[in-house]
């Protein structure tokens, strides 16, 4: 569960840059907590794996919590991501869907969707000022022209290079599946 979450891009809220990951944390972990939970339910078979998935996320989480109190940092320098409510609907899902795949997936993956962004936005409400935490507490793991001054909101998502990447990664995996599809015929 680990790797999904790492390899998932932003699995932790770092409190100077929490609203800039929120958006790229909701839709990789909202599809890593559904693709790893619904593939450990159906593999288990047991209802309650995908809570016990999040846990382990969860408890992963406050670990570096920990590590980067530990560090000195105040005790909302990170904030502990909210899993567990929306892997919970999930295995809510795999019993009321009498273990079809095909429900769950579709059922439970859109409650994991719509529910794991609303929990960390009322999450993150409730930490203290972040701009504040990041003059105070710039991160000396980061470049100096990484260090925030100030919000840049919305610069990223109006570039045409993000239009591209954001584009060719969408269209990569239906052209992959294609091309595997056109391999395998024979002419």
């Amino acid at each position: 569960s680990t790797l999904l979450t790492i390899n998932a891009g932003d699995y932790i809220f770092y409190t100077d840059w929490a609203w800039t990951s929120f958006v790229v944390f909701s839709i990789a972990q909202s599809t890593m907590l559904a693709v790893g939970a619904v593939y450990y339910l159906l593999f288990t078979g047991v209802p309650g794996t995908a809570t016990y998935y999040a846990t382990i996320m969860t408890i992963y989480t406050w670990v570096a919590k920990g590590a980067w109190f530990a560090l000195g940092y105040p005790y909302d320098f990170v904030t502990v991501p909210v899993w567990i409510p929306s892997a919970m609907l999930l295995d809510l899902t795999y019993w009321a869907t009498r273990r079809n795949k095909h429900m769950l997936i579709l059922v439970g993956g859109t409650l994991v969707g719509l529910s794991l962004p609303l929990f960390n936005m009322i999450n993150l409400l409730l930490v203290r000022d972040p701009l504040q935490i990041a003059f105070q507490y710039p991160r000396p793991t980061l470049p100096p022209y990484m260090t925030p001054i100030e919000p840049q909101v919305g610069k990223f998502y109006n570039s045409p290079v993000a239009l591209g990447s954001g584009a060719s990664a969408v269209l990569t995996v239906p052209i992959a599946a294609l091309g595997a599809k056109l391999n395998t015929w024979t002419y």
